[in-house]
């Protein structure tokens, strides 16, 4: 059975797990109504808007 002869260290450690670790920004759009920054696929909170339909009234 394969035993490790020393102690992994956390530095070690960490680099392998960080390889797999990417973080992104998400993407935004600008809403077709009032161009406002939304993230795609929601409902524009400063609108109501969801695509070219209101979704909510917002006042």
């Amino acid at each position: 059975m394969a035993v490790p002869k020393r102690k992994t260290s956390k530095a070690r450690r960490d680099k392998r797990r960080a390889a797999n670790i990417k973080m992104t920004a998400p993407n935004v759009i600008k809403c077709p109504q009032c161009n406002e920054p939304n993230l795609p696929h929601r409902v524009c909170k400063s609108c109501g808007y969801y695509g070219d339909k209101e979704v909510i009234k917002v006042d």
